[in-house]
């Protein structure tokens, strides 16, 4: 059986976007939702450009609310944000394993428009890179 992984940060419109189109991308026999503790009203536009840049769409994703999930049981709840793992809920379905990979929000990145898509694209290779080898380590069927 699929696991389902539901992952974490505070808006949901970058870095849980991003882990979520990687992991769909790495194992589409995964169930990969994310979900927002403070859900932004939409995915960040920088984030859906550089995921472009890396071969995967998440134009089409809208932040969730983390309310929306913790009726529901999972194999894995991954934050990706430190504010998110001290503020996670308490989930009333199991929780088999609780992750925390902390990565920075490029959302916070200043300068010109280039330099804060540098930062995106830092962070996205830093969730790249940590998610490819989650699922090789610990996800993968």
């Amino acid at each position: 059986m699929a696991k389902k992984i539901l992952i974490l940060c505070t808006g949901n419109s970058c870095r849980s976007q991003m882990a979520e189109g990687f992991l769909k991308k790495f194992g589409p026999e995964l169930q990969v939702f994310s979900a927002g503790t403070y859900p932004a009203k939409e995915v960040n536009p920088n984030s859906i450009t550089v995921m472009k840049e890396a071969g995967i769409d998440i134009s089409s994703h809208k932040p969730k609310d983390i309310n929306e999930f913790t009726d529901q049981s999972f194999d894995f709840v991954i934050t990706v944000c430190d504010n998110a793992k001290e503020i996670c809920p308490v989930f009333n379905g199991e929780v088999k394993n609780n992750l925390h990979i902390s990565f920075v929000d490029p959302a916070d990145a200043k300068g010109s428009k280039e330099k804060i898509l540098e930062e995106y694209r830092e962070v996205r290779d830093e969730i790249r890179s940590a998610f490819r080898q989650l699922y090789l380590t610990r996800l993968k069927e």
